[in-house]
């Protein structure tokens, strides 16, 4: 896409968490709309924000904001009002990877966008809106190493497949399979996770890491791997009025939460681990760590039968 055109729908209540982009998350009175479409660039980095000046009824004007503050990089523009780009952990602490060792970084042109997890040695599971539209071509995965800027082994990605019922307006079904060139040699550090294959309840610790922001609207991605511990809360639950999602929590959806911690922008496609098994993949919220907006995931014992099937 050519320098100066920007691709973009307007959408209210929905954010999903990839990193890549600031966004402006609230000025005054004024929100900034995502929507997952990537803008490819050749010389600089550009931060896009769309803000919302007037939405009322089916008429929007909107404010694009032009910021290059870099070399060559594809940004991606995430989509909506109340969920956010790429998610980094909020309320966590720092880990090694051998505590985590089934966790990889998604990159491009050098930089960590989105996370994911060890399937076997050569398929990757992470959110489809992490790797929609993406050149194949562009895309590594570094496993294997705490920071997400070296160490362990980066790997191009031959192949990727993102579910066939995936809705980029709804966030269902957000859940994708990469195929890597070459194995994964796994051991200490680098770990496959089974799958789980039931659905989550309320009240189970789990806990997601990633190297996504530590708050809200942040620019900055966390050098080291950072984990946070949360409770799980049901499809049910979390669709019901104890939060304010609504309808918005879809089949295939349930949430974590625990106060003032939670995934947040770059921590997007990062596994949600309890007991052993990987239950949830990150997906979307409504910004970071706020009471009625628990982070969504991905539901793996829904699509546990998918991943395997789709697995290459």
């Amino acid at each position: 896409m050519p320098l100066g055109t920007v691709a973009a729908i307007a959408q209210a209540n929905t954010e999903n968490r990839t990193t890549n982009l600031n966004i402006i998350a609230k000025v005054y009175q004024e929100y900034v709309l995502h929507k997952s479409t990537y803008v490819y660039i050749e010389q600089q980095k550009l931060l896009i924000a769309l803000v919302c000046f007037e939405c009322f009824n089916e008429m929007w004007k909107f404010l694009i904001l032009f910021l290059f503050i870099g070399q060559t990089f594809t940004a991606l523009v995430p989509k909506a009002v109340h969920r956010h780009l790429n998610d980094r952990i909020v309320g966590g602490q720092p880990t090694n990877i051998s505590n985590f060792p089934w966790q990889v970084s998604l990159q491009r042109s050098g930089t960590h966008f989105c996370g994911g997890a060890v399937y076997n040695e050569y398929v990757i599971v992470t959110a489809a809106h992490c790797v929609q539209g993406i050149e194949i071509s562009t895309l590594k995965i570094r496993a294997g190493s705490t920071e997400w800027y070296e160490g362990g082994v980066l790997i191009e990605a031959d192949d990727y497949k993102i579910h066939e019922n995936y809705n980029a307006e709804t966030m269902i079904n957000d859940i994708a399979v990469i195929h890597l060139k070459s194995s994964l040699t796994l051991g200490t550090t680098i770990k496959s996770i089974p799958l789980a294959n039931k659905n989550p309840v309320d009240g189970v610790p789990a806990v997601v890491s990633g190297w996504g922001t530590t708050f809200y609207g942040s620019p900055d991605l966390s050098a080291t791997l950072q984990y946070v511990d949360l409770y799980t809360i049901s499809h049910e639950t979390c669709a019901s009025s104890a939060y304010a999602y609504g309808n918005d929590i879809k089949k295939n959806m349930f949430c974590a939460y625990s106060p003032g911690k939670d995934a947040c922008q770059g921590d997007a496609g990062g596994p949600l681990v309890s007991e052993g098994l990987l239950v949830g993949i990150a997906s979307w919220g409504y910004g970071c760590a706020l009471p009625d907006y628990p982070g969504v995931y991905t539901d793996i014992a829904e699509l546990n039968s998918w991943i395997a099937s789709s697995s290459f």
